[in-house]
């Protein structure tokens, strides 16, 4: 889009032309069974990301490849085979590709592709059972910029395990906290008491009956200042805090 403008306003295209390819700008088409919304960064900060669950893997890969063309980079998120999506890039040589096994994400860019940094935020999982939440929340945050402090396994059985990395986290200036717990959900509140910055709670779906409590104790928190996203979704809480964290930065260039 800046190209586009850069032209029309030094008088290599005209007005019409111009309109017309930003309105063409606006998505890219991959065969006939997707399209792409190619400005959706610049209209919100947040790059499309691939949503691999129920897709097929070569559709995955077709996605992935036309937006590290288009934007530099691209991410997909659920994985289920990491093995298979790693043979479909195995002789190529113009884009790299970046596995996140734990966090069942794939990272695709070019080789000459560089971020922008924004500022730090920190990331906190209750238990082992919640890493993989905790790495896909990671890996969004990182797709945005954010420098990221992660601590796990620091939940409330064990309640010594958490002043460490909290007293880290506010030394290292984080702008927010993603919390990331299973089993009864509690650990979201309890950070968020003891700091004054945004925490967003990620419910997981690990632990015994219908699984729904962590949810429920979140949303139903009275610690202020915490916000929550839906069951095991990593990618809403990170994109989230890469909102956060993109804000700050541009407040802080202009001074």
């Amino acid at each position: 889009m800046r190209e586009i403008l850069e032209k029309f306003k030094n008088g290599l295209i005209s007005f019409e032309e111009a309109e017309t390819k930003l309105k063409l700008n606006y998505f890219d088409e991959v065969e006939d069974f997707c399209k792409i919304d190619t400005n959706r960064k610049l209209r919100t900060g947040i790059p499309e990301v691939v949503y691999a669950e129920g897709k097929r893997l070569e559709d995955v890969v077709k996605i992935l490849k036309k937006l590290a063309v288009k934007n530099g980079t691209a991410l997909a998120t659920r994985i289920k085979d990491i093995e298979e999506l790693k043979k479909y890039f195995e002789d190529d040589t113009e884009l790299i590709l970046e596995i996140n096994e734990l966090g069942r994400t794939a990272t695709l860019r070019l080789p000459n592709y560089t971020i922008n940094k924004t500022e730090k935020i920190g990331i906190l999982a209750a238990g082992t059972s919640d890493i993989p939440v905790a790495e896909e929340a990671f890996e969004s945050a990182k797709l945005i910029g954010c420098e990221v402090i992660k601590n796990y396994d620091v939940g409330i059985a064990g309640i010594h395990r958490l002043f460490n990395p909290i007293k880290k986290m506010i030394e290292e200036d984080v702008c927010c906290i993603i919390v990331v717990a299973g089993m009864e959900g509690a650990l979201p509140s309890v950070v968020s008491s003891l700091v004054d910055i945004p925490v967003i709670g990620v419910p997981t779906s690990v632990g015994y009956g219908f699984k729904m409590t962590p949810l429920f104790t979140m949303l139903h928190s009275c610690s202020p200042g915490l916000v929550v996203v839906n069951m095991d979704n990593g990618f809403g809480a990170g994109v989230f805090a890469g909102l956060i964290a993109s804000n700050i930065s541009k407040r802080i260039k202009k001074g």
